[in-house]
């Protein structure tokens, strides 16, 4: 169509091409795995787009992770000599349940680099992701970008090969990137050791032009709230160094008593407890704070512990790393987090279990497990149900 030989041809496709060379040190005769589905935006980016572009090898990946068993993965990068792994933390949290067994299984050695995408990765995951998966010695690449910015604006790679890389920090802007923090008041951040909204203060290749027949809410939902800047909708921190760390939706901020609380930040702390796999941190209506903490919490296989006891542990970590008032006034343990079938948990429906609303859940017709909800339902129910805290 027009619409592709104007865009897709001469922009999206080279800067997809430079991307997978630079961030995944992608060089001729690699074989890149992307476990992404087909339909998500990394998938046909970098199974089809990124490595056809550059006469490769791609994998297209079918199923879930941990079907027959949680191996899955390590077994095809052993089999097929798998050179670039590029996966989702979902995906990496839930084979960590697992243990190392399944994964020191198979032989990793074809691996130069792994990356991960989608949402910021914890630091236990990625250093689980790192030491085991990679043996220490593969960079992991934490990528940063939407479907609308048409490929990775922020990732660790590329830089020197010796370069230091910061577990849970995406880093480096790209090539044509310029990332700005801006505060509240829609005032540029211009020093480091600041967090604010991330916006993107100049044009860039591969960037969306439009939204299909409504232009109008593309200029409303990307150009208005800061006007002059791309609004990416996510929220960053900026190191002392200069680098970047996402640190979730500005949407998915929780303000207790008057404090403002990312939600990965919470998620990053609870996933340091040894028990923990995964974790997702909802706000909800708090009659004194405003809005209080509730944390959905996922254990590591054969992990038994009461829930009490391990709440108290958590809320104890909270308010060492973070502050007492960001301490969780609920946590459920649950087997396993809605997510759809491309791995991201569903926080929107969480969101509403603990608002009370499981009469409007919204679609779900890409929800991965439909009875996952069912007993986040029920725990909360019970959780809930006399107004105790646990």
């Amino acid at each position: 169509t027009p619409d592709l030989d104007e865009y897709l041809l001469p922009n999206l496709l080279p800067l997809l091409s430079s991307l997978l060379q630079y961030v995944f040190n992608y060089h001729d005769g690699d074989v890149f795995g992307c476990v992404a589905d087909i339909g998500w935006i990394t998938g046909h980016s970098y199974i089809v787009y990124g490595p056809l572009c550059n006469g490769g090898t791609t994998v297209l990946f079918e199923s879930t992770p941990v079907y027959p068993n949680p191996g899955r993965y390590w077994e095809m990068v052993e089999r097929l000599g798998i050179n670039q792994f590029y996966g989702a933390p979902t995906a990496i949290r839930l084979l960590l349940k697992y243990g190392d067994e399944w994964v020191q299984n198979y032989d990793r050695s074809s691996l130069k680099t792994l990356g991960s995408v989608g949402e910021p990765i914890n630091t236990e995951a990625w250093e689980w992701y790192h030491r085991v998966v990679g043996d220490g010695r593969c960079p992991v690449v934490d990528t940063w970008w939407q479907t609308e910015t048409g490929g990775i604006c922020i990732a660790p790679r590329p830089s020197e090969p010796e370069a230091e890389i910061v577990p849970g920090m995406a880093m480096r802007p790209f090539y044509g990137i310029t990332p700005a923090l801006l505060d509240t008041e829609g005032e540029v951040l211009s020093s480091n050791d600041s967090t604010g909204a991330l916006c993107i203060s100049q044009a860039w290749p591969g960037m969306a032009r439009t939204i299909h027949n409504h232009h109008q809410r593309f200029t409303e939902t990307y150009f208005q709230p800061y006007p002059g800047y791309f609004f990416t909708g996510d929220g960053a921190y900026r190191s002392k160094e200069g680098y970047y760390q996402i640190v979730g939706r500005l949407d998915d901020v929780i303000s207790v008593s008057g404090h403002r609380l990312g939600t990965a930040e919470l998620e990053d702390v609870v996933n340091q407890c040894p028990g923990v796999a995964e974790s997702a941190a909802i706000g909800y209506s708090h009659d004194i704070k405003g809005e209080g903490v509730y944390v959905f919490v996922v254990l590591k296989k054969a992990v038994m512990v009461q829930e009490d006891v391990l709440a108290q542990q958590l809320r104890e970590m909270v308010s060492r790393s973070i502050a007492k008032y960001a301490c969780p006034d609920f946590i459920q343990v649950v087997r396993s987090l809605p997510k759809t079938r491309s791995g991201k948990i569903m926080r929107r429906v969480l969101r509403k279990v603990v608002e009370r609303n499981t009469d409007e859940l919204g679609d779900l017709s890409t929800l991965d497990d439909p009875d996952s909800i069912h007993e986040v339902i029920r725990g909360h129910r019970r959780l809930r149900g006399d107004g105790k805290q646990q």
